[in-house]
Protein backbone atom coordinates (compact mmCIF):
# COMPACT_ATOMS: atom_id res chain seq x y z
CA UNK A 1 0.00 0.00 0.00
CA UNK A 2 2.95 2.33 0.56
CA UNK A 3 3.91 2.08 -3.11
CA UNK A 4 0.44 3.20 -4.20
CA UNK A 5 0.58 6.15 -1.82
CA UNK A 6 3.95 7.24 -3.17
CA UNK A 7 2.71 6.85 -6.76
CA UNK A 8 -0.28 9.07 -5.97
CA UNK A 9 2.08 11.64 -4.45
CA UNK A 10 4.21 11.62 -7.61
CA UNK A 11 1.15 12.10 -9.80
CA UNK A 12 -0.02 14.95 -7.57
CA UNK A 13 3.42 16.56 -7.89
CA UNK A 14 3.24 16.34 -11.69
CA UNK A 15 -0.21 17.93 -11.79
CA UNK A 16 0.91 20.72 -9.43
CA UNK A 17 3.96 21.35 -11.63
CA UNK A 18 1.71 22.37 -14.49
CA UNK A 19 0.40 25.23 -12.34
CA UNK A 20 3.48 26.19 -10.36
CA UNK A 21 6.90 26.82 -11.87
CA UNK A 22 8.68 26.12 -8.58
CA UNK A 23 7.53 22.50 -8.57
CA UNK A 24 8.47 21.80 -12.19
CA UNK A 25 12.09 20.67 -11.60
CA UNK A 26 11.05 18.31 -8.81
CA UNK A 27 8.32 16.81 -11.00
CA UNK A 28 10.73 16.32 -13.90
CA UNK A 29 13.40 14.71 -11.75
CA UNK A 30 11.00 12.46 -9.85
CA UNK A 31 9.00 11.50 -12.93
CA UNK A 32 12.15 10.76 -14.93
CA UNK A 33 13.70 8.57 -12.26
CA UNK A 34 10.46 6.62 -11.73
CA UNK A 35 10.00 6.21 -15.48
CA UNK A 36 13.55 4.97 -15.98
CA UNK A 37 13.31 2.61 -13.00
CA UNK A 38 10.02 1.16 -14.25
CA UNK A 39 11.46 0.63 -17.73
CA UNK A 40 14.57 -1.09 -16.38
CA UNK A 41 12.44 -3.21 -14.07
CA UNK A 42 10.20 -4.31 -16.96
CA UNK A 43 13.17 -4.99 -19.23
CA UNK A 44 14.99 -7.10 -16.67
CA UNK A 45 12.24 -8.92 -14.80
CA UNK A 46 9.37 -9.30 -17.28
CA UNK A 47 9.85 -11.54 -20.28
CA UNK A 48 8.36 -10.43 -23.60
CA UNK A 49 4.87 -11.78 -24.09
CA UNK A 50 1.87 -11.49 -26.36
CA UNK A 51 2.68 -10.11 -29.78
CA UNK A 52 6.40 -10.11 -28.96
CA UNK A 53 6.47 -13.94 -29.00
CA UNK A 54 6.39 -16.36 -31.91
CA UNK A 55 6.77 -13.70 -34.60
CA UNK A 56 10.50 -13.82 -35.19
CA UNK A 57 13.35 -11.85 -33.74
CA UNK A 58 12.20 -8.33 -34.71
CA UNK A 59 9.40 -8.00 -32.11
CA UNK A 60 11.71 -9.47 -29.48
CA UNK A 61 14.31 -6.78 -30.18
CA UNK A 62 11.55 -4.16 -30.39
CA UNK A 63 10.44 -5.02 -26.86
CA UNK A 64 13.89 -4.42 -25.44
CA UNK A 65 14.37 -1.40 -27.68
CA UNK A 66 11.22 0.18 -26.28
CA UNK A 67 12.20 -0.49 -22.67
CA UNK A 68 15.74 0.78 -23.29
CA UNK A 69 14.47 3.88 -25.07
CA UNK A 70 12.05 4.68 -22.26
CA UNK A 71 14.83 4.24 -19.69
CA UNK A 72 17.06 6.64 -21.63
CA UNK A 73 14.19 9.11 -21.95
CA UNK A 74 13.57 8.87 -18.20
CA UNK A 75 17.18 9.72 -17.43
CA UNK A 76 17.04 12.58 -19.95
CA UNK A 77 13.88 13.86 -18.28
CA UNK A 78 15.58 13.81 -14.89
CA UNK A 79 18.57 15.67 -16.36
CA UNK A 80 16.16 18.21 -17.86
CA UNK A 81 14.77 18.79 -14.38
CA UNK A 82 18.22 19.81 -13.17
CA UNK A 83 18.68 21.95 -16.29
CA UNK A 84 15.32 23.72 -15.84
CA UNK A 85 16.15 24.51 -12.22
CA UNK A 86 19.10 26.63 -13.41
CA UNK A 87 16.82 29.26 -15.05
CA UNK A 88 13.25 28.56 -14.00
CA UNK A 89 11.58 31.47 -15.76
CA UNK A 90 13.43 31.12 -19.05
CA UNK A 91 13.18 27.33 -19.34
CA UNK A 92 9.68 26.76 -17.97
CA UNK A 93 8.09 26.17 -21.37
CA UNK A 94 10.68 23.55 -22.29
CA UNK A 95 10.22 21.81 -18.95
CA UNK A 96 6.44 21.71 -19.26
CA UNK A 97 6.73 20.34 -22.80
CA UNK A 98 9.06 17.57 -21.63
CA UNK A 99 6.68 16.81 -18.77
CA UNK A 100 3.75 16.45 -21.17
CA UNK A 101 5.73 14.36 -23.66
CA UNK A 102 6.81 12.03 -20.84
CA UNK A 103 3.26 10.71 -20.59
CA UNK A 104 3.70 8.58 -23.74
CA UNK A 105 6.76 6.62 -22.52
CA UNK A 106 5.06 6.09 -19.17
CA UNK A 107 2.02 4.64 -20.95
CA UNK A 108 4.31 2.39 -23.03
CA UNK A 109 5.94 0.96 -19.92
CA UNK A 110 2.56 0.47 -18.30
CA UNK A 111 1.28 -1.29 -21.41
CA UNK A 112 4.28 -3.61 -21.48
CA UNK A 113 3.49 -4.70 -17.95
CA UNK A 114 5.29 -2.29 -15.69
CA UNK A 115 2.35 -1.95 -13.32
CA UNK A 116 1.51 -5.63 -13.08
CA UNK A 117 3.91 -5.87 -10.17
CA UNK A 118 2.04 -3.26 -8.14
CA UNK A 119 -0.48 -5.72 -6.71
Amino acid sequence: MEFMASLVNILALISEACRSAEKLPAALITGGVVEAAAAIFVGVFKAPGGIFQHHGKAPFYLYYGITGGVAIFGFAEAWAGFWVSGDLNGRRAVGKTILWVSILPLVLVAALGGFVFMT
